[in-house]
């Protein structure tokens, strides 16, 4: 049974931590969306999210800050302010990264990754903590809306993650708006 903690708990990061060094899966808000996150470079807690998605492939990940998230990529140090003003806030990034940042089950067409800054303190919080990159994606099966609803994610999920975190009922969104770093410019995917 899925262990269910308000956001504001004094050890939710901790707890959420654990979770992920013990190849679990966490539910959790941003700023957009509610996200299952696991860690980034563990095989085995990936290929459960996907069992419970329906699907595979490229997967975003979470940084605590823009040096985090610049750290992991693989860009020109004279590109890095091509793409500074799209990393952080409602923006995933997906740019070329270095090896072994995260496992290749994650990774895009050319060892690219999604990355997202998100605007919650929260987020920051648990990225900066756990110090590697954690898988965001949104709660819902393959096909169908991301859900926003703590209480409709706990009736649905309670079986299949190991810690909801509750952070209240988030406005309906699509999500971020997804750009690429491709031939030295920015080009958008997603708005």
């Amino acid at each position: 049974m899925v262990r269910y903690i308000n956001i504001d708990h004094p050890q939710t990061v901790k707890y959420a931590i654990n979770v992920l060094e013990e190849s679990g899966i966490i539910v959790y808000p941003t700023d957009t969306l509610y996200g299952f996150g696991v860690d980034a470079t563990n095989d085995e807690a990936i290929d459960k999210v996907n069992r419970i998605k329906g699907c595979s492939g490229p997967m975003s990940v979470m940084a605590a800050d823009k040096n985090m998230a610049i750290g992991w990529t693989d860009i020109a140090s004279k590109q890095i302010e091509i793409i500074k003003p799209y990393l952080g806030g409602a923006q995933t990034l997906i740019a070329p990264v270095k090896p072994n940042i995260v496992s290749s089950r994650v990774l895009g067409e050319n060892d690219t990754l999604g990355i997202r800054i998100p605007d919650n303190n929260f987020c920051n919080e648990l990225s900066s903590q756990f110090g590697k990159p954690i898988v965001t994606t949104s709660v819902n099966r393959t096909g169908e809306q991301p859900m926003n609803d703590p209480v409709q994610i706990k009736s649905e999920f309670s079986s299949e993650v190991d810690l909801l975190i509750d952070g209240g009922t988030l406005p309906k969104s699509q999500g971020s708006t997804i750009y690429i770093f491709k031939d030295h410019k920015i080009t958008v995917l997603r708005k």
